[in-house]
């Protein structure tokens, strides 16, 4: 789908993955899991939407950048900026890496990735240029956090997926995983959610 597309999505209100706060699981995860990643360091939300997961990364103590293709979501993510809690915007494609660079999202810039319906909302042939460009922006012994829609269901976005084939992508760009399993504290509508923690190997 194109930029114009989801600045559509938004407009018409077909927005369907809103939750109007950050994933419980992810927030869930974040504040109480013994693993969870601490900062500071420089985090990348993906896809960020209005931003929910961008601002708890902030609130926690990050420094986060939310990219996203659409206007609109970017539109919306400025007007729910809250005081004291700082992130940057940018609107980019997580798939262009002339353009991520150019902004200033060059090869291991990031300490961690927080993902969330960025990776359902790629065409599944897209999938392999998205790991790519998640393990070329984190450095080594980084991470990357995601939360992630494994359904069956035909058709997309969003597009479905399987906890194989997840963890198989970013093993096979230098990711190890710590936690993989099926997510806790999620909302009785999104059903067959996976939460999972890799890092980035040396």
């Amino acid at each position: 789908m194109t930029a114009t597309a989801w600045d559509q999505r938004y407009l018409e209100g077909r927005d369907g993955w809103e939750l109007g706060q950050a994933a419980p699981p992810l927030q869930q995860f974040l504040n109480e899991h013994p693993l969870s990643p601490k900062p500071p360091g420089r985090v990348l939300v993906p896809g960020c939407g209005r931003g929910h997961e961008a601002r708890l990364l902030a609130g926690l103590g990050f420094s986060v950048t939310g990219i996203d293709i659409s206007t609109e979501a970017l539109r919306e993510a400025r007007r729910l900026d809250q005081p004291g809690v700082s992130c940057q915007w940018l609107q980019l494609d997580v798939l262009d890496p002339v353009a991520l660079n150019k902004e200033g999202l060059a090869a291991a810039s990031m300490i961690g990735v927080v993902e969330h319906t960025c990776f359902c909302a790629i065409d599944p042939a897209r999938r392999g240029a998205y790991a790519r460009s998640m393990g070329t922006l984190v450095a080594p012994g980084g991470w990357f956090l995601g939360l992630f829609w494994c359904h069956s269901r035909s058709g997309g976005p969003p597009f479905g997926s399987q906890p194989e084939q997840v963890n198989g992508l970013l093993e096979s760009v230098g990711f190890e995983a710590a936690v993989w399993g099926p997510a806790q504290g999620g909302l009785p509508s999104r059903d067959n959610e996976w939460l999972g923690l890799w890092r980035r190997r040396s």
